[in-house]
């Protein structure tokens, strides 16, 4: 990874980091004494953890615990080429996409989000989505309550 890539991951993490906490802070949340507080966590630092029965999704935690109770932020990395089965989450999950090409099909209509792009999955949205080939995903994602994925049986 080269150093502007790391660059580019530690001020995404801050940047989102600051303002998912400070808004946790201006509505009175538990985690407004975390507002004032440096996070520093170079790439390096990163300390990644495979999610069991994933086929190889991985995440590294910024703060929190992805898998966990209460609010988490995390960089992810999606496989290249996987998919996940058609799911919602119990609530909303914004993303940035920090590499790669992620997807999400809603209502029959896929979007794709390159580097750069962010989306906020509203909860209880039924949809598919993955990592394109070619490339694995780097994602940062963050929630006011652990990560979960709810399979869904696709309507007919």
């Amino acid at each position: 990874m080269t150093t502007l890539s790391k660059n580019c991951l530690l001020l995404a993490s801050l940047l989102f980091s600051s303002q998912l906490f400070a808004a946790t802070a201006a509505e009175g949340g538990t985690h407004a004494k975390h507002a004032s507080k440096l996070v520093s966590l170079p790439a390096a630092d990163l300390k990644w953890v495979e999610i069991p029965g994933t086929g190889g999704i991985k995440y590294a935690n910024v703060r929190g615990n992805l898998t966990g109770k209460g609010p988490y932020e995390a960089f992810v990395i999606f496989p290249a080429g996987k998919d996940n089965p058609f799911h919602t989450h119990s609530q909303n999950l914004p993303t940035v996409v920090l590499k790669g090409t992620f997807y999400a099909v809603i209502d029959g209509k896929r979007v794709e989000y390159p580097a750069g792009s962010f989306y906020n999955l509203p909860a209880k949205l039924s949809h598919y989505s993955g990592c394109n080939k070619g490339e694995d995903c780097l994602l940062f994602q963050y929630q006011a309550d652990h990560f979960d994925l709810l399979p869904q049986t696709p309507k007919p």
